[in-house]
């Protein structure tokens, strides 16, 4: 066969793809709350790349963990990198399960990177006549362009053949190595000459041709950067050795040896289940049914593009968003640099004379609390906006007005309560406000908020996205003018003939989406009320305890971590003994032949790909009977304790405030929880005793309190109130403990009759009814067979008929109308409750259950900060909002004054919803969080 009927080898880095996908989709996470974002980037591109190259041999390929050779060549070899986030790796071997799972290859190669391997294909590929083509978002890999090797970057469409590599990088691909070798390389700590940017390089290698070019000529270079060179000069043989890929790895499974297998259908279909990717599971449920994603499709900036029902917003119609829309699409857009004060001058009148102008920052971080301001827009007309550089500081960079004086001009404008301004996630533009001493008021729109509450299980509420969604024009991404990967500019490196429409552009794009936005709230009066009266008031008082931040006692937590790893240690030692051998208990191939080779223990579940699976919700059965799987999940609690808590934390504190700060995110949680993230506090086990440890290290600073307020069984409450079942009413009016007072009822007791474990099975009715469990898993978790299981659940229902009615009225409302509401008028819609798969439907059928319950328990707690924040401020005593977990506050107040403001916080917490039955609060005062809850 010639290599020109041949369907070219794609060669897929995952890697790449990982980190990317990660950071690019937002937090997406399963019905369990395991992060899935990753997995959907890295799995989505993948599927795309299938339905593109049709015939071709797709390879996917991946680092493997530990060092590579080039850790031996130099020690400090990526020493700069943080640890892998955690909700990234635990996506890492999903997509590896999905992968395989497809039918293609999956090549993992330890002591070298997926580039090496990657190169090493490459090489392959072209020696047997294939066409390669590398899909990649590492622009390093550019170096193995040739004749027969392309590079593919399937999150932007950019493709890369000599000719395209010569454009982005002014040099040749076989220059690509010298390239990296002088400009370094900061994210794997690779050092280059400093200060030799990419022009820099390419104007070198252009006259000099090659690395041994530049350095015999470095005399000849003058200036600064010449003084670099030759002081860089021993040190860049060593920096092109770490920058070349190799291409002569010696690989387990050479490329003739590779082939793709058919795709395990239930495996998939597992997995996407699991994962909750509704639209590939409907695809391989029904072929042909699953529709594109918009993003796939490129579309040039103010192009239009279409936008598939799958896409749209459930619950609107389509077509009203088209009319609103196309208005605002086609505006031809005019944005100004402004560089002048006489230019300043005129926005600044503008703005002043506007009634609603769209604001935005450009920052130097993400970090809220390090972000710097390097410039900011403003936009007072659809298409009319503006940037105002501040800080550019790139070489020839032009002269930018004063950022300090400028920023006094605006603190009149921005402080002004009664100017009204709009943004796009103004959380974060009023943190790094803040970090300049100015304080944001007059927010009177973000849309982002707008967009959440409309429908909070669209997966994305970015801007860019929302653009495309709505407006359908395709916006300028950061990427495109601050480049991707290590070589990612800081935006103060950005030239601002592509910094400024990038910066004024989206506060364009800001200004048209209000206008579509607001209209289509203001068409549902429930939503536009719980977007005017709950979520836009937060975001403030989120600004304000997230600066606040938490105080810790790093020294408690070292001592944590200390004793953790002892007892892990502990751990170890005893699994391998009773092993009879020493194995790594991180490792599930290992894990599997200890358990089910040697120890015989009953193969309760397998894995996609046919192996006895080593889950937690497999190993937690195996611990009923087996010590060894109770101490391997005990072993896993505590490493996960000590990696995200104990020694993170502490690493975390803020150089300036000495506190750690969270941030909270409001457009995440489909249910309208807030979601804590960077860290997360809301994940800390409460039921364990070393998780209560880490609660002990949150501690109040000298001469104040810690004030725990946490609203007492509160969804239990909202079912009463939601399903008037005048029994479960009565019981809480009447002041019953409920679990003990359900007890009663479905074992046919009296109160006083009523024991522990009566209780115990009670509590666990009451709370997995709400959540929907079966029979089948109350059964597990009480530990009764199923039939008792299912007579506990027929007794309940009969003893509270009307918790059983609203259950029926719940599913059949959602059914008809797509969604469910709470008590405020959130809503929460059910794209799969006409599923025609059973599994897909009735969980959406449980969610539809659950859903007014967990939410507006969400909207009272968020009622409740509107509440007790403007009191807290109205007190002549130090007092202060600082954390919020699920249905707790948690203040921080002067000791003198703590049992006054815990009780007038209790009264502000219990009248923020009226219901049937009480809310109770219930409220503790302490030194530390533990101690207060």
């Amino acid at each position: 066969m010639s290599k020109q009927t041949q369907a070219p080898v794609i060669l897929v880095d995952g890697s790449s793809y990982l980190f990317r996908a990660f950071h690019a989709l937002p937090n997406l996470s399963n019905a369990e709350g395991h992060p899935t974002g990753a997995i959907k980037g890295v799995i989505g591109m993948t599927k795309k790349l299938q339905k593109e190259y049709p015939g071709s041999c797709i390879i996917v390929v991946f680092d493997a963990k530990g060092d590579t050779f080039r850790n031996e060549l130099y020690a400090e070899y990526k020493a700069n990198r943080p640890p892998m986030a955690e909700d990234l790796g635990v996506q890492i071997k999903p997509i590896h399960d999905i992968i395989r799972a497809m039918g293609l290859p999956l090549i993992i190669e330890s002591g070298v990177e997926a580039d090496d391997v990657i190169g090493t294909l490459a090489r392959q590929a072209t020696e047997s006549q294939h066409e390669c083509i590398i899909s990649t978002g590492d622009k390093d890999l550019a170096q193995l362009v040739s004749e027969h090797v392309t590079l593919r970057n399937t999150m932007t469409e950019l493709c890369l053949d000599r000719a395209g590599v010569k454009e982005k990088f002014g040099v040749w691909p076989e220059q690509i190595i010298d390239y990296l070798a002088l400009v370094g390389d900061t994210s794997d700590n690779i050092p280059g000459v400093p200060k030799c940017g990419p022009k820099t390089a390419a104007k070198w290698l252009e006259l000099y041709d090659t690395l041994d070019g530049v350095v015999a000529n470095a005399d000849k270079i003058s200036g600064k950067v010449g003084e670099y060179l030759r002081d860089s000069l021993e040190q860049l043989p060593m920096a092109k050795q770490l920058t070349t890929i190799k291409t002569d790895v010696e690989l387990s499974h050479p490329l003739h040896a590779i082939a793709a297998d058919e795709p395990d259908v239930e495996a998939l279909k597992a997995l996407y289940q699991q994962f909750n990717f509704k639209a590939w599971l409907t695809e391989l449920i029904e072929p042909g049914t699953a529709s594109e994603s918009v993003a796939a499709t490129p579309v040039r900036p103010g192009s239009i593009t279409t936008v598939t029902p799958a896409d749209l917003q459930l619950g609107i119609n389509s077509e009203a968003i088209a009319a609103l829309a196309a208005p605002l699409r086609t505006i031809e857009p005019q944005y100004e640099t402004v560089l002048t004060r006489e230019a300043l001058d005129r926005w600044l009148k503008l703005i002043k004379d506007s009634e609603l102008f769209a604001f935005d920052t450009e920052t130097n971080s993400l970090n809220y609390m390090e972000a710097e301001i390097v410039g900011f827009s403003l936009c007072v007309e659809p298409g009319i906006a503006c940037y105002v550089p501040l800080t550019h500081d790139y070489m020839d960079a032009p002269e930018q007005l004063d950022r300090d004086e400028v920023l006094e001009l605006m603190r009149p404008i921005l402080e002004d309560p009664e100017q009204r301004k709009l943004g796009h996630n103004l959380k974060y533009d009023a943190h790094v406000l803040l970090n300049c001493g100015i304080t944001l008021r007059g927010v009177a729109e973000d849309t982002i908020l707008a967009s959440y509450v409309l429908n909070s299980v669209a997966s994305r509420h970015n801007m860019d996205a929302l653009a495309l969604h709505y407006l359908q024009l395709k916006t300028i991404k950061f990427e495109d003018v601050a480049g991707k990967g290590a070589k990612q500019l800081t935006f103060n490196q950005v030239a601002l003939e592509q910094a400024a429409p990038y910066a004024a552009e989206d506060a364009d794009i800001t200004l048209r989406l209000y206008r579509l936005l607001s209209q289509l709230l203001a068409q549902t009066p429930s939503l536009d009320s719980v977007y005017r009266d709950i979520e836009l008031p937060l975001e403030p008082i989120l600004v304000d305890i997230e600066h606040t931040g938490c105080l810790i006692n790093s020294h408690e937590l070292r001592i944590q971590s200390q004793k953790l790893a002892e007892r892990i240690a502990e751990i170890e030692k005893q699994t391998c003994e009773l092993a009879g051998e020493t194995f790594n208990l991180g490792s599930p191939k290992q894990l599997q032949t200890i358990l089910y080779d040697q120890m015989k223990l009953p193969v309760l579940k397998k894995t996609p790909k046919g192996q006895p699976s080593t889950a937690e919700a497999v190993l937690q059965e195996l611990a009923e009977n087996h010590e060894l799987p109770a101490l391997i999940l005990e072993h896993r609690g505590l490493a996960k304790l000590k990696s995200t808590y104990t020694d993170k934390l502490p690493l975390l504190v803020n150089h300036r405030s000495g506190r750690i700060h969270t941030c909270y995110q409001q457009a995440v949680a489909a249910t309208g929880r807030l979601s804590s993230s960077d860290p997360n506090l809301q994940n800390i086990p409460i039921k364990s005793v070393l998780g209560r440890e880490i609660r002990k290290a949150f501690i109040a600073e000298k001469g104040m309190k810690l004030i725990s307020a946490d609203y007492s069984q509160i969804e239990l409450r909202i079912m009463a109130h939601l399903s008037e079942d005048e029994t479960l009413i009565a019981a809480f009016n009447e002041g019953k403990d409920i679990h003990t007072a359900t007890a009663a009822e479905i074992f046919g007791i009296e109160l006083t009759a009523v024991e522990s474990e009566h209780r115990r099975k009670a509590k666990a009715i009451n709370f997995g009814l709400i959540y929907g469990m079966s029979a089948h898993g109350l059964a597990r978790q009480i530990q009764v067979d199923r039939s008792e299981a299912a007579a506990y659940i027929d007794m309940y229902f009969k003893r509270y008929p009307g918790v059983r009615q609203f259950m029926d009225t719940i599913r059949e409302q959602a059914a008809r109308d797509g969604y469910v509401e709470t008590l405020f008028g959130r809503r929460l819609y059910l794209p799969d409750i006409h599923a025609t798969n059973r599994n897909i439907r009735e969980g959406a059928q449980r969610t539809a259950i659950n859903a007014p319950m967990q939410g507006t328990a969400a909207d009272i707690i968020k009622r409740a900060m509107l509440a007790v924040y403007p009191w807290l401020k109205s007190q002549p005593y130090k007092a202060r909002m600082v954390m919020q977990v699920h249905d707790e506050l948690i203040l921080e107040v002067e000791e003198a004054a703590a049992e006054a403001v815990s009780e007038a916080v209790k009264g502000l917490m219990s009248g923020a919803a009226s219901l049937k039955v009480p809310l109770l609060v219930e409220a503790g005062i302490a030194d530390n969080w533990e101690a207060a809850h």
